[in-house]
């Protein structure tokens, strides 16, 4: 007999104001005892120690996970020039240093290299798996870890202010798998004067923005009230970036039994990835094709 899941059957997208000193996954935790959900995901890593934008999906949300994932996030951080560190953040040991200091001018100019189709090789404190073990395991054994580089899109990087001499503060738009850790340590190398990150927000993921999200202290104050579910955003925000095709009752149910419905196109053209929907209602993911859609997830 399969076990049956623990909590409330509930869907939907949080987006959380994660605060320094807490992972990821950790926050998923919470949420999901918060809201006695039986499923909860995340759409994006940020490390402990950074902020910001943390977008969570409960339940039937979670189908949609894989399109947060690929969309594009922006980031505004924070690095010290003049010292590199093994972790390539303020949290490990300084292991180079230079007196080096570039004016605005020349870090501007830097900052072009590292736009558009770029190759990035991750922090060797990562969560990448090397032959089965994440790096960051084998890192803090002793062991010396030598990562591929990947490919990654920047769309944006741009300089936004100079606090001091030794800090500046960039932002950053950029898709799945960027590294800003890397960023940092490739940008101090590339000036000559090494570089680390002291501070790190995300500020918008895909459709979420900052003026979206709650705290955890808003969460804990709501948890397990009924109430706390006006906090959530709908299934259906996840999909934002694909178009959306309204079908018939006819068309929803073929959809929801897998099989292929008709649907309404508007901005789709064969082959694309859409979304039918149901007086506004998620029905299905799938593929276009030539007035019908074939799905690939259901929503129940």
């Amino acid at each position: 007999m399969a076990r049956r899941k623990k909590g409330r059957d509930i869907s939907g997208w949080l987006v959380v104001d994660k605060p320094a000193g807490v992972s990821s996954n950790s926050v998923v935790g919470k949420i999901r005892w918060a809201f006695s959900a039986n499923k909860a995901g995340h759409a994006g890593t940020l490390d402990p120690e950074a902020t910001g934008i943390l977008a969570i999906a409960l339940g039937e949300a979670t189908k949609t996970v894989p399109y947060i994932t690929d969309a594009l996030k922006a980031y505004d951080f924070t690095i010290r020039l003049g010292e590199a560190t093994n972790t390539d953040d303020s949290e490990g040991v300084v292991i180079a240093t230079s007196e080096l200091r570039p004016t605005d001018a020349q870090i501007a100019e830097a900052l072009a290299p590292f736009t558009g189709d770029i190759l990035q090789v991750p922090p060797k404190f990562s969560a990448v798996k090397l032959d089965g073990k994440r790096a960051y395991a084998l890192s803090r054994s002793g062991e010396d870890v030598t990562l591929a580089a990947r490919p990654l899109f920047v769309d944006e990087l741009t300089l936004l202010e100079r606090m001091d001499t030794d800090h500046v503060t960039l932002h950053m738009v950029c898709g799945k798998g960027g590294y800003v850790r890397s960023i940092a340590r490739d940008l101090g190398e590339a000036l000559g004067c090494h570089a680390h990150v002291r501070g790190l927000r995300r500020v918008w993921s895909g459709p979420f923005e900052l003026e979206d999200a709650v705290t955890l202290e808003q969460v804990e104050a709501l948890a397990k009230a009924p109430e706390i579910d006006a906090l959530l955003l709908p299934l259906e925000t996840g999909l934002a970036d694909l178009p959306e095709l309204p079908t018939t009752v006819d068309g929803a149910t073929k959809l929801r039994n897998g099989n292929p419905g008709i649907v309404l196109a508007a901005d789709a053209e064969y082959g694309d990835e859409a979304w039918a929907s149901l007086n506004g209602q998620a029905i299905a993911v799938g593929r276009y094709k030539a007035g019908e859609l074939h799905p690939s997830r259901v929503f129940r």
